[in-house]
């Protein structure tokens, strides 16, 4: 038996099938970032959003916390090609931050900003998926900054670089616009079921 069957026999066959191609399930959560980590403050954090939208939002931490709370249990797929099965997220459902909004017809696809300087490019129709959350908690504890916290956008159907870590601001375009890892050649849509890894010619 190779190594990789060995590690497939440790799994429930639903489990393997929740598994998307070129994928390994991890029990670890493998700590990925594009640079060092922000100093982030409580006191003085902010989340908001901007662009193609009547009105305005912009809460403080304290304000985010008195949200209503949602909670998802879903799956996480890297581009790395590991993947982590059945975790289960804590925070603000982006559906319920967007009814303080009203975005504009055109408003078609959306860049989240991150704390560092980070982005990645959505477009509107997966963000508003329903499992989609601005996450606090992962696993029953507060989310750590390793892996985002104080808050990180949670896209689950769409490869983690899309999830990004510290994000404090979501602004709605008209035009798609390439974030981080994109402009370095990552795929512009990030499905892990069709392997959207990198741009192919």
């Amino acid at each position: 038996m190779s190594a990789i069957d060995r590690h497939r026999a440790r799994y429930t066959p639903e489990q393997l099938e929740r598994l998307p191609p070129g994928q390994v399930i991890t029990e670890k959560w493998p700590i990925l970032t594009a640079g060092p980590n922000p100093r982030i403050d409580l006191a003085t954090w902010n989340f908001r959003l901007s662009g193609r939208m009547e009105g305005e939002f912009s809460v403080s931490w304290e304000e985010f916390g008195a949200l209503p709370r949602v909670k998802v249990t879903t799956d996480m797929h890297c581009v790395t090609r590991w993947s982590r099965i059945g975790t289960t997220w804590e925070g603000v459902a982006i559906r319920e931050i967007l009814k303080r909004v009203k975005l504009l017809p055109d408003a078609r696809f959306a860049v989240a900003h991150s704390h560092g300087g980070y982005t990645t490019n959505l477009p509107l129709a997966d963000l508003l998926d329903d499992e989609v959350l601005l996450a606090d908690t992962n696993d029953g504890e507060p989310l750590s900054i390793d892996h985002g916290g104080p808050m990180r956008l949670v896209v689950p159907k769409l490869y983690a670089w899309k999830s990004a870590k510290w994000c404090r601001e979501i602004e709605f375009l008209t035009d798609d616009r390439p974030g981080f890892w994109e402009n370095y050649g990552y795929h512009n849509h990030g499905d892990p079921w069709k392997e959207e890894r990198m741009w192919r010619d």
